[in-house]
């Protein structure tokens, strides 16, 4: 199932970077960006996640509070976390039940070898839950401008 610009956001119950439990719903009322990456202190994670820490506070300015979702395990996040100074929550997928729940577990392709792996693709959702936009064509290093229309 594809979800699209006006779909509800499909809650998830996972665990966050410390191993405290984090559901989509308990951001109901706020602007959320969900972004889903491939894999924790990789280049292109990195440029991503550091363009998002540098511009979180503009983010909030705006109402929006930060997801990562990668399906790295909780100790993986930390680490990622600790490294870079990221502000903000990265939900620890390792069953892959959130990736697949969006849409984004599929089928890529590196060095003429066919894998599933996680597309960095980035769901805004309003207040309701509802999907604002889908972001499919990241732009790692200038990737807030794309959330903020700027």
């Amino acid at each position: 199932m594809e979800l699209k610009t006006g779909d509800l956001a499909p809650d998830f119950e996972s665990k966050d970077q410390n191993g405290n439990p984090v559901k989509l719903s308990d951001y109901r009322g706020k602007k959320v960006v969900l972004y889903f990456y491939p894999k924790d202190d990789t280049p292109g994670c990195t440029a991503q996640s550091c363009n998002l820490r540098d511009n979180y506070s503009a983010l909030q300015a705006q109402g929006y509070e930060v997801l990562g979702v990668s399906v790295d395990d909780e100790a993986s996040h930390q680490k990622f976390i600790n490294k870079f100074g990221l502000p903000f929550t990265l939900v620890a997928d390792t069953d892959k039940k959130i990736v697949e729940q969006y849409g984004v577990w599929q089928e890529k392709s590196m060095y003429g070898r066919k894998y599933m792996g996680t597309m960095r693709y980035t769901f805004v959702i309003d207040e309701n839950g509802v999907i604002q936009e889908v972001i499919t064509k990241v732009k790692t290093a200038d990737h807030t401008a794309q959330i903020l229309g700027k």
